[in-house]
């Protein structure tokens, strides 16, 4: 089968919405062991649309729409698949009535006589229920090829599809493809990509894909097999093989399904099951990041018996009073600096007697302090039962991914510290 994605919507051309649903049904389809060959994007234009439909049906047997199905003059998606197909229309009562319900349960005392337009199905067509909203989806199928029409919301759209497409689409798919994430911290994209050419060079199944994520990297196996286990076993196989080679294995922080491969990172959630998992409480004192090492701990649901407390001390004074960082520090060395950042942590983890603590101190920009310290410059100090260690760092970018950069080391220290306790 091969796939060819239409977003139809001149909205999406202004850039007025973001097209999240071609990325959604891409994923969706590779994981059936359907090819996507083209994704378009037209306006809301039937000329344009018609001649879509043709370019699209040259090269492919399946087309799959999004939007257009609405009950304006604008919506003309089902209209011009019906006119492709050389379909009429004719009066779904179901649809409707299914209709009808929806309106009226969002309270529209008014119904239009423009609705009925979402109820005119073409002839022939397969008629797919909408329970997320009132325009139904349809698939119209003619002389081994089909078209696939489903609203352009993507909540509707999602429910949709995994209700009703996903199942219709699994009878042509003749293999299982299952794909794990592999994300890596700590090194960069080119680097990885030289250690484990040889393998990416080679690969036919699994398949191998690089990502470059703000700070990290990450790694897709994609495996075809006849069932789910044998996918399983070859991921395992390849994985193993990256994991021990040199220089590789030890920056890989996290493996996941689909679920832990679209953030800038995930080593928030990794610190916060490894503090979960082992009743390991943390306390934070941030300077530089401004609170947002808390705030990406706080994402994880059950992290409140291990994070005791968050503390921004970005002045001098709060940080004499709040962490007990000695004033003869702070004069001698300068806010940004290994001693204070030592002190920092050793206070707050002292504050609730947490297990391990993280304290952050730098220069954000985009100008620097009258220390003349570059901008960039940060320290990271981490407090791990007893001991402190102290990483010195320098970022460079705008203001927010310099706090950013430091936040995801910050976590990353506490992560390899966390690991060496156990």
């Amino acid at each position: 089968m091969r796939v060819e994605i239409v977003s139809v919507g001149t909205e999406l051309l202004l850039g007025d919405i973001v097209n999240t649903n071609t990325a959604y049904l891409s994923k969706e389809l590779a994981a059936l062991g359907l090819g996507v060959y083209r994704q378009t994007t037209v306006g809301d234009n039937r000329e344009r649309l018609l001649k879509t439909l043709d370019i699209a049906f040259s090269e492919n047997d399946t087309v799959i729409i999004t939007g257009g199905l609405g009950p304006t003059d604008d919506d003309i998606t089902k209209e011009c698949a019906a006119e492709f197909f050389g379909r009429d229309f004719y009066f779904h009562e179901y649809s409707w009535v299914k209709i009808l319900e929806r309106l009226t349960r969002t309270g529209r005392n008014v119904i239009t006589e423009n609705n009925k337009k979402q109820a005119m199905i073409p002839e022939g067509a397969i008629v797919l229920e909408n329970f997320c909203g009132t325009a139904p989806g349809i698939i119209i199928e003619e002389n081994n090829k089909r078209i696939i029409l489903m609203p352009g919301p993507p909540r509707e759209m999602r429910d949709m599809f995994g209700k009703s497409v996903k199942p219709y689409l699994e009878k042509y798919s003749k293999k299982q493809f299952i794909s794990k994430y592999v994300r890596f911290y700590g090194i960069g994209e080119s680097l990885l990509e030289t250690k484990i050419k040889d393998i990416m060079d080679r690969q036919t199944n699994p398949t191998l894909a690089l990502y470059a994520k703000t700070g990290e990297v990450l790694l897709r196996i994609t495996a075809s097999a006849k069932d789910k286990n044998e996918c399983e076993e070859m991921i395992n196989r390849q994985l193993e093989e990256i994991e021990s080679r040199e220089g590789v294995g030890e920056y890989i922080y996290l493996v996941g399904d689909e679920d832990v491969s679209s953030s800038q990172t995930e080593l928030n959630s990794a610190v916060a099951n490894l503090l979960i998992k082992n009743n390991y409480t943390i306390s934070i004192a941030e300077s530089l990041t401004g609170g947002k090492i808390t705030e990406m701990l706080v994402e994880k649901s059950g992290i409140s018996n291990s994070l005791l407390e968050g503390v921004v001390c970005y002045s001098n004074k709060s940080k004499i009073t709040t962490l007990g960082v000695k004033e003869e520090t702070l004069e001698k060395f300068g806010a940004v600096s290994e001693e204070v950042s030592r002190e920092m942590a050793l206070g707050v983890a002292k504050r609730l007697n947490s297990d391990f603590a993280i304290a952050t101190t730098g220069i954000a920009g985009p100008n620097s302090d009258e220390s003349g310290k570059p901008v960039g410059l940060v320290y990271i100090a981490v407090y791990a039962q007893g001991d402190v260690s102290v990483k010195e760092c320098s970022f460079v970018g705008d203001r927010e991914l310099i706090r950013f950069r430091a936040s995801i080391e910050a976590l990353d220290e506490v992560r390899k510290n966390i690991l060496k306790k156990l």
